[in-house]
């Protein structure tokens, strides 16, 4: 809330208030409304100490979204405090700044399959040969760009790393055509 008044010595506001309310934009109600809250307490500020609490008590306690910091609190149960709805103890945390937002992973172009069965390593993970052409391994690659996605696939020979075709796509069908380079 904006305020622009004079206030004295003894602390009583002198000035037209009609007139800074216009000014401001707010009404006389909400101008009196905030004199009189303005030193009133936060009523959450008890749950606001057991939520910091519980937060400090152990140092993987700072990935507590609203869920798990509500069944915290139940299971405290703090004496004099309230435990409130979920979106409450949401507002509040994110008020005192323990608000946590997960990295959610992006949606790839890797989908888990129960069904399939993995392939051997044939490799056994010796990217290294002494002759061209002999070990070739490909990767695919998906690209954000501002219309859509792009999918960027590559064969590399591990003799040289060089590239020995590449495909570049708009649609992912599961397979790439190579373009030999």
């Amino acid at each position: 809330m904006k305020f622009i008044a004079i206030k004295t010595a003894d602390g009583s506001i002198t000035g037209n208030i009609s007139f800074y309310c216009k000014i401001l934009h707010v009404t006389r109600q909400g101008f009196y409304k905030y004199l009189a809250n303005k030193d009133r307490p936060w009523k959450y500020q008890d749950l606001a100490n057991a939520m910091l609490d519980i937060h400090s008590e152990d140092e993987y306690n700072d990935t507590y979204g609203r869920v798990r910091m509500h069944q915290a609190l139940i299971l405290r149960h703090p004496e004099g405090i309230n435990i409130p709805s979920e979106r409450t103890i949401y507002r509040v945390m994110e008020k005192i700044g323990l608000g946590h937002r997960p990295n959610h992973k992006p949606h790839g172009i890797t989908k888990a399959d129960r069904e399939s069965h993995k392939s051997e390593d044939l490799l056994k993970r010796n990217f290294q040969s002494d002759v061209p052409l002999t070990k070739c391994v490909t990767d695919i690659t998906e690209i954000k760009a501002c219309d859509g996605k792009l999918y960027v696939s590559a064969i590399f020979d591990c003799f040289d790393s060089a590239v020995l075709g590449i495909s570049i796509g708009a649609k992912y069908a599961g397979k790439f055509m190579c373009r030999y380079a």
